[in-house]
């Protein structure tokens, strides 16, 4: 007698699901892409140019991995080769000028040096991002730490 319940509960719960009526034009939740409802499909904004400023940029806190100060479109990183240590290996650097990756990319995961990029640091793009020019899609006030600890010694130079 229970089993025979159910199914028409379900049932009935379906029914009232479908008679609501959901309208499908309403007003899309606020995302990241303003506009449109639930039903539309809008075209794709542009993809925003890649900076190519070749300036080093300030890090905002230690060990964060450096971006990319240009533009890396078509750069081969993969299993078969790594366009970027043409210019970042230690042979590369002297012969480009650009920086040299760090020591740790020629070290195991314990630690013990080898003679080539660790296989772990081998795919540059994991860490490393190149910077887009975009508005930022949100506020940010975002401080580093040098300047959270400015703040803190001038509120702790006040009476």
């Amino acid at each position: 007698m229970k089993l025979s319940v159910l199914p028409l509960l379900l049932l009935g719960v379906f029914g009232l699901a479908v008679a609501t009526d959901y309208p499908l034009d309403a007003p899309a939740p606020d995302g990241r892409r303003a506009g449109g409802t639930i039903s539309q499909s809008l075209p794709t904004p542009a993809i925003a140019n890649e900076e190519n400023k070749d300036l080093k940029r300030e890090r905002n806190y230690p060990e964060q991995p450096p971006t990319i100060p240009h533009s890396i479109s078509g750069y081969q990183v993969d299993a078969n080769g790594n366009k970027c240590l043409t210019c970042h290996s230690r042979a590369g650097s002297a012969r480009s000028q650009a920086p040299m990756i760090s020591i740790t990319h020629y070290m195991d995961r314990d630690g013990q040096p080898l003679a080539a990029v660790a296989p772990l640091r081998y795919f540059c793009t994991q860490c490393h991002v190149s910077q887009h020019e975009v508005k930022p899609l949100v506020e940010n006030d975002f401080q580093n730490i040098d300047q959270l600890l400015q703040g803190e010694a001038a509120n702790a130079a006040k009476p």
